[in-house]
Parts: C-alpha cells; sequence; structure tokens
C-alpha cells in the first residue's frame, strides 16, 4: 500500500502527455513497469536467491557469456570480498593476480 501511495501521488504530480488507449485503460503513464511488484526481502536465503539473480542476469539475457564478463556487476565486489566465489556461475574468469579490473 506504501509504494502504491508513493508511486500514485509521483505520476499524479508529472504534466499531462498523450498515452496510448492502452495505457489510459490502465491508468498507466509509462513511467513505471507493467507487471512489477515490490517484494520484501523475507530472510537471509531469500536475500542469496536476489542477489544470485542479479548477478546471472546478464547471462541469462545473453549480454556476456560469464558472470564475471559483465563489468557492472557487484559479482566483482562479491568476489573481492570473498562472499562468493571467482568461478561462481562459470569458469575462473580473472587473473592469477586476483586482479578484477580496477
Amino acid at each position: 500500500m506504501r509504494w502504491n501511495l508513493i508511486k500514485g501521488g509521483f505520476s499524479r504530480g508529472l504534466p499531462a502527455v498523450a498515452r496510448t488507449r492502452s495505457k489510459v485503460g490502465k491508468r498507466e503513464k509509462g513511467l513505471w513497469q507493467r507487471r512489477y511488484w515490490e517484494h520484501s526481502i523475507r530472510d537471509e536465503a531469500d536475500l542469496a536467491r536476489h542477489i544470485d539473480y542479479i548477478h546471472f542476469n546478464p547471462v541469462k539475457h545473453g549480454l556476456v557469456s560469464r558472470v564475471c564478463d559483465w563489468p557492472h556487476s557487484s559479482f566483482h565486489l562479491f568476489v573481492k570480498r570473498g562472499n562468493l566465489p571467482a568461478d561462481w556461475g562459470g569458469e575462473v574468469c580473472f587473473g592469477s593476480d586476483g586482479s578484477f579490473g580496477e
């Protein structure tokens, strides 16, 4: 309910622009992603699943062939901190010196 009020209040404050019939019918302005819902993290295991999903997403969508190849990922920080192995989601992709290209 809280996010609904925040998003609704923000959207109502935007200037009126031409919208498709579909957006008008669904009371959308095109700002918020369709079919999106908020999710509260329930516990540590749930958080770990979501982090894994985020790290593997570039591979899933064919942007890279290995998790470590996506330069914009927090995966590199997780490896550096020792939270994930360097070969998580595939083969080792860093030099033997542990360099992350930073």
